[in-house]
């Protein structure tokens, strides 16, 4: 595994050191983690802006939408364990 190397001024390394041993955890151990939370963080980001630009393209495209109240009351009932009628989509821009 190839290494990095980071700077860190005093204070932050402290910090760093008094909170990985209060989690248990070496130093290193801590960073790493830290590394690899703002990565999935990151990645699950970019993921969400994709689906959004997507979903954006699509209702300038066809002008439509699902009113809150209607997804709202569709996801309640779902999660219920209920059966509910999807909702449909209404025409907003014409």
């Amino acid at each position: 595994m190839p290494t990095t190397t980071i700077r860190l001024d005093d204070d932050l390394k402290e910090r760093v050191s008094e909170a990985a041993a209060r989690v248990g955890k070496t130093a290193h151990a801590f960073i790493r983690d830290a590394i690899t939370a703002s990565v999935a963080q990151a990645e699950f980001d970019a993921e969400m802006d994709r689906i959004c630009e997507e979903r954006w393209g699509e209702f300038l495209k066809t002008g439509e939408v699902v009113p809150w109240e209607d997804a709202k009351g569709y996801l309640e009932a779902t999660v219920a364990g209920k059966k509910a009628k999807r909702p449909v989509p209404r025409k907003i821009l014409g």
